[in-house]
């Protein structure tokens, strides 16, 4: 693939300029994996940016499941009508509430899970690791990595996302919000499932 081919490549998966690409590429040795990394680090940093600003607009995106036993409402927040309206930004909504239809979160953000649930969780973490014989301060370390895995199991933004399971919905969204250059906030979901 030319140096030119490459650069499209990424700027079509990534919506980044084409110098930031071209000067990624560059940093990276022309190494595409290398160069998505930066790319990503890079909208990462440039959607903390974002984050403080107020997202009022936005839609909410649907999905039915195929076999209609399973559906899902998400609010999909960002900064303005003219985004809202954006076909990227429905797509997202559309992506994210199939997402929770497939894996089933109980909250958007670890703010939301519950001080005591997250307590309770660790208190059970390390109990179990200590019934094991492990040392406490080992426990405590082995508690914190399974209060990961619950994040990952039980947290919207946190779960790995069903579509490309190399990044979680909250790096999808981050990866949104520097293509679109819009804060964009998941607000809240409704899941519905029959007999559930």
């Amino acid at each position: 693939m030319s140096q030119m081919e490459l650069i499209k490549k990424l700027r079509a998966s990534t919506g980044a300029g084409m110098m930031d690409v071209k000067k990624a590429l560059e940093e990276a040795g022309w190494d595409e994996e290398k160069a998505l990394q930066i790319l990503r680090e890079r909208g990462a940093v440039k959607a903390a940016k974002k984050a403080d600003r107020e997202a009022r607009e936005g839609i909410i995106g649907s999905y039915i499941h195929h076999n209609q036993r399973v559906g899902v409402m998400v609010e999909l927040n960002c900064e303005t009508d003219f985004v809202a309206r954006n076909e990227e930004f429905q797509k997202l909504a559309k992506d994210i509430a199939m997402h929770i239809a497939m894996a089933a979160p109980r909250y958007v953000s670890k703010d939301e899970v519950p001080a005591e649930e997250v307590e309770k969780e660790r208190q059970i973490y390390i109990q179990a690791a200590l019934n094991e014989g492990k040392p406490e301060q080992i426990a405590a370390k082995i508690a914190e990595g399974r209060l990961k895995k619950f994040y990952e199991e039980n947290v919207l933004l946190e779960q790995p996302f069903v579509k490309d399971d190399k990044i979680t919905v909250g790096e999808l969204v981050q990866q949104a919000i520097a293509k679109i250059g819009e804060n964009i906030v998941v607000k809240r979901f409704c899941r519905f499932e029959i007999g559930g």
